[in-house]
């Protein structure tokens, strides 16, 4: 029965429910493997192992600390791991390339998301610019058909409706993904700093007896 209803609407919509419908699709399967994606990342988090990696940064040096970071799925620590596996004139590039590639499997997709957010209303639009001059020109003709005039206003309500109905849905998610991604990289730039600071101290106090 609503499978029925849903069919006779999307009919009524016009052609526009054609592309309102394959952003409608994109939208759900981008929040689901977003949404999968995210659940899957919280239980990689280990904020134990960063305190193990940073606590043999600071104790027993870089290398210690790289080893310990080895096969690590916290994108954090992960990162760390990668910086300090090269020297340290090269550590900053190192852990600054391993953050964008950590920030770029986290916001894929966002670009799509932000797009169909955009394109949904707009589709929505045309649903009603198409269904309104459809009902103009069927006033405009010698013999008035009511039921084609108030089927193209019907076209424009729809498509109107559904477009809008897809970019509320998906604006959510939308700016819930991006906040995560957001706190993501401050989690990164932080622990960077870190070890840009503890590396810099550890070789400050290396050299320090060299120059007396």
């Amino acid at each position: 029965m609503l499978a029925n209803i849903a069919v006779e609407f999307f009919v009524k919509g016009g052609p526009v429910m054609w592309p309102i419908l394959a952003s409608a699709l994109v939208a759900i399967a981008v929040v689901g493997e977003r949404s999968f994606w995210w659940f899957r990342e919280s239980r990689r988090r280990n904020p134990r192992q960063l305190e193990e990696v940073l606590a043999k940064l600071e104790n027993a040096g870089p290398a210690a600390a790289a080893k310990a970071a080895e096969g690590s799925e916290d994108p954090v620590v992960r990162m760390i791991g990668r910086g300090l596996g090269h020297s340290s004139a090269a550590m900053v590039g190192a852990l600054q390339l391993a953050a964008g590639i950590e920030l770029e499997r986290a916001g894929r997709f966002l670009t799509v998301m932000d797009t169909l957010v955009t394109l949904a209303p707009l589709l929505g639009l045309l649903g009603t610019v198409t269904g309104l001059m459809r009902a103009f020109l069927k006033i405009g003709s010698n013999e008035l058909a009511v039921a084609a005039v108030t089927g193209g206003i019907g076209e424009a309500l729809i498509a109107t409706a559904c477009g809008l109905g897809i970019a509320i849905v998906a604006l959510i998610p939308y700016n819930y993904f991006s906040g995560r991604v957001v706190r993501l990289q401050y989690e990164l730039e932080t622990a960077a700093t870190n070890v840009e600071v503890m590396v810099l101290a550890a070789r400050t106090g290396a050299d320090a007896p060299a120059t007396r």
